[in-house]
């Protein structure tokens, strides 16, 4: 076979492959790559798509084997440098994984496109400072380049540079005029006055021909934003429904399907009389901080990260990941779960105390404030019995309004529907009172409302709770200079206020929807303690 023909087929077989991932057909896939390693075991591209299609199957231990592979092959090549990253990253080895980052970003110093990519990673193991460098440096060589101003952005956002960031997105978007996500982005970054806001430009882009529905959402969002924060509250939630109604529309979500997947959580961890409370540790751990998103887990991860022995380290995914591992493999969620409550829980305990380790924080005391992370507290329990556990708690009234009128993006898919919302929060609350009678004692409950109208009582409450001495820097928690990339960056940069306390009053007639979602599942908004 001539060189030419060779390349043919070879293109041909790449693009065949890549046409199995995206269509999800990874078994065919995963098939086709060995298929293919017969006769060319060096082949650096069809061993990156073989890890592929295993990360895709949640097969992480054989997407790590193939990255071996493909690095192997051609070390030089920082695309497959990026693929092993991610690998150890799912298993667990999150210091060799931050270390090939660091190699990578030394060998890349003059390619801004391997620079873009390698920040890109280092935001996924938290890095944030390591991405701004990268992004910086892409900078200096692509000064004008409008993604590389919006990466940067959101690096300056998590490090707490806001005015920066502001500057950034002025300049993008004076070149980007319809860069969508850039103007909801700027809008959440400081409170609009009204001398100093966006509205009119915002209005003036809402009202031109928008280049497809979805950028119609961002630029929503952002408005309801700055028209709340000028007391325009009628106009605000005008935007907000209208945005949520389009961005909902474009989902395929069932909020069935969590509310099943949390009664079957319930089902796998029954009582456990042995697990009352955490174990005594001298040497530290992990101390999550739990509930649903927007109910002040940020806030209370900044109190307990200004503590001079407790580190942040934002919102992992490691628990997640490695419960996926170990129990692989795993035909569908309900699988998982029932094969989770039987699992070996120390190796469970084990992996994530590596991966978390492996973060270089340097204290005894480490905070994963992952909300999702109340899902798993029967695991966290028995895995980790030296864990801390905070649950932030919200009267739903106010949680559902603050995740109503928050974009996420790829994130928290009930946040779009009053009524998916409703749903979502009256599972949650019934997951919650099922930990608290199989382990009581086990997690402190903390009522966000409670936090903000006596902060230090609250606060020496947490310390005590996680056998921490009381330091009073814990007060002054929005000085904590460590990262932040969560949708309350901007908000814990300031001291504690009671702005948000009430504002789902302001529009307590648009909110019926979600009143009377929740009285069907038996929820009573009256009550002022939203995890009961």
């Amino acid at each position: 076979m001539t060189a030419g023909h060779a390349n043919t087929g070879r293109a041909a077989l790449l693009a065949q492959l890549d046409r199995l991932i995206s269509t999800r057909q990874f078994a065919a896939a995963e098939a086709a790559c060995a298929g293919a390693l017969t006769s060319a075991p060096e082949d650096t591209d069809v061993w990156l798509r073989l890890a592929n299609a295993c990360q895709q199957m949640a097969n992480y231990e054989g997407m790590k084997s193939a990255a071996q592979r493909a690095q192997a092959s051609t070390p030089t090549r920082v695309d497959a440098g990026l693929v092993m990253a991610s690998a150890l990253a799912h298993c667990s080895e999150i210091a060799e994984a931050r270390a090939l980052l660091s190699r990578l970003q030394e060998i890349a110093q003059g390619d801004r496109i391997a620079l873009r990519h390698i920040a890109d990673s280092w935001v996924h193991l938290n890095g944030f400072r390591q991405a701004e460098q990268c992004l910086s440096r892409v900078r200096d060589m692509a000064p004008e380049d409008p993604d590389v101003l919006y990466a940067l952005s959101s690096a300056r956002v998590a490090l707490g540079d806001l005015d920066d960031a502001e500057t950034l997105l002025d300049t993008l978007i004076a070149k980007r005029r319809y860069d969508f996500d850039a103007l909801y982005n700027r809008s959440t970054l400081r409170r609009q006055t009204r001398t100093r806001n966006h509205v009119a430009e915002l209005e003036t882009i809402l009202a031109s021909r928008l280049p497809h529905p979805g950028a119609e959402v961002p630029v929503r969002y952002a408005l309801s934003k700055e028209m709340e924060d000028l007391g325009e509250h009628e106009a605000a939630f005008r935007h907000l429904d209208i945005g949520a109604r389009v961005r909902r529309q474009q989902m395929s979500y069932r909020v069935s399907a969590d509310v099943e997947t949390m009664s079957a959580l319930a089902g796998a961890f029954p009582r456990q009389p042995d697990l009352t409370s955490p174990q005594v540790s001298a040497t530290g751990g992990p101390i999550f901080v739990v509930g649903l998103p927007r109910s002040g887990t940020t806030l209370v991860d900044r109190i307990l990260s200004a503590h001079s022995s407790v580190a942040s380290l934002g919102e992992l995914n490691d628990l997640a990941l490695a419960v996926t591992r170990l129990n692989y493999p795993a035909a569908s969620k309900a699988e998982l779960i029932a094969k989770s409550g039987r699992m070996d829980f120390g190796r469970l305990g084990d992996a994530y105390r590596r991966a978390i380790g492996g973060y270089g924080a340097g204290k005894p005391w480490l905070v994963d404030k992952t909300p999702a992370n109340f899902l798993y507290l029967g695991l966290i329990a028995r895995a980790m019995p030296e864990a801390r556990i905070i649950h932030l708690r919200r009267h739903p009234m106010a949680s559902g309004h603050a995740m109503y009128k928050t974009l996420f993006r790829m994130g928290y898919p009930f946040s779009y529907s009053l009524d998916d919302l409703g749903a979502y929060i009256a599972a949650y609350l019934r997951l919650m009172h099922h930990w608290r009678r199989a382990m009581p004692n086990r997690f402190l409950d903390v009522d966000y409302e409670e936090l903000v109208a006596d902060q230090e009582v609250v606060s020496r409450r947490i310390m005590e709770h996680c056998g921490l001495a009381w330091e009073p820097a814990c007060l002054d928690f929005h000085q904590n200079d460590s990262p932040s990339a969560t949708a309350s960056a901007a908000q814990v940069r300031r001291p504690m206020y009671r702005d948000s306390l009430e504002l789902w009053r302001s529009h307590e007639a648009a909110l019926q929807p979600l009143v009377r979602a929740l009285a069907r599942e038996g929820v009573n908004v009256d009550v002022r303690k939203g995890g009961t």
